[in-house]
């Protein structure tokens, strides 16, 4: 059993990775957006970046998501920003079956796919407050990190190469 937290900037493919990652490991998919409360929706629809106070309650209720998981036996995928290591704390902290990859992209290549998506409440123009407060996961967080300049197919595959280095997958 495994949770893994897939976390990067807006636009850096988590729900597409998490998704194929999912599909070929047989793994449950939780797109962490999806608990964001409305008042977080609307601020972010609205342009105004998120603060400290409106991902606390956010960021608990994956907590809560990923320890019912956990307590099932289940292995699971969370998309989810995870910009800042007080965050990933809460997501991570002491569970040792909970692991990190980092969707690693330069804010050029990033903003030219958030540009080309539709349907998304983050708008382009929150990419820089993002990137501003993205904390990278340095090596005592243990992390995954991969590229996301390769085709999608080919992250999967790095991220799974990387899970069976770990002897984390068969």
């Amino acid at each position: 059993m495994t949770v893994l937290v897939m976390m990067g900037v807006s636009g850096s493919g988590k729900t597409t990775i998490a998704m194929k990652l999912a599909d070929r490991l047989g793994w449950q998919v939780l797109e962490g957006d999806k608990l964001h409360p409305p008042a977080n929706i609307a601020k972010m629809k609205a342009g105004t970046p998120l603060d400290d106070d409106d991902r606390r309650p956010w960021l608990h209720a994956i907590a809560v998501a990923i320890d019912d998981w956990r307590a099932k036996g289940a292995s699971g995928l969370v998309a989810c920003s995870a910009l800042k290591a007080a965050y990933r704390d809460i997501l991570i902290g002491p569970r040792t079956d909970v692991g990190l990859v980092y969707l690693q992209g330069s804010h050029d290549l990033i903003a030219k796919r958030m540009a080309a998506r539709h349907g998304h409440f983050m708008p382009t123009g929150l990419l820089d407050s993002q990137f501003a407060t993205l904390e990278e996961p340095g090596e005592a967080e243990r992390p995954i990190v991969v590229s996301i300049a390769p085709a999608p197919d080919a992250i999967v595959d790095a991220i799974i190469e990387r899970l069976r280095q770990r002897e984390l997958i068969p």
